[in-house]
């Protein structure tokens, strides 16, 4: 996991450099404030870890009361997720203009649907004993 995980960190930073165009004055600010706004998700996505290892073993004996704590604390990384991500865009409106900003929040977020599109096609839908 962790091996993908820096793969992935260092094609997304790519990927962000060559959508976001900065200036020289704009460069040294955003990637400090990339660097805290990426080790902020780096525990709430543990969460979104722990969530499939947790379905993956007990996918087999998958009761309902295990399908909604599952369910429970997948929407509860989400909103832990959106509260960063609300927090960091203001952020980054302070240093960029937000037209920038937004285009960050943006990029980050079709590289997540990206990521998330990979994990769904991997991850069997609920099946309930």
């Amino acid at each position: 996991i962790e091996m993908t995980r820096e793969v992935i960190k260092a094609e997304k930073k790519a990927a962000v450099a060559e959508a976001m165009q900065l200036t020289d004055a704009e460069s040294q600010p955003f990637w400090d404030l990339y660097n805290e706004y990426q080790g902020k998700q780096y525990p709430v996505h543990n969460k979104r870890i722990a969530i499939i290892k947790d379905f993956a073993d007990n996918y087999e004996n998958l009761t309902d009361e295990k399908a909604d704590e599952l369910w429970t604390n997948y929407m509860k990384f989400q909103q832990e997720l959106l509260k960063v991500k609300i927090s960091y865009y203001k952020k980054f409106k302070k240093i960029l203009p937000a037209g920038k900003a937004a285009l960050f929040m943006q990029t980050e977020n079709k590289i997540e649907a990206l990521i998330n599109a990979s994990l769904a096609a991997e991850i069997p839908l609920i099946e309930t004993r």
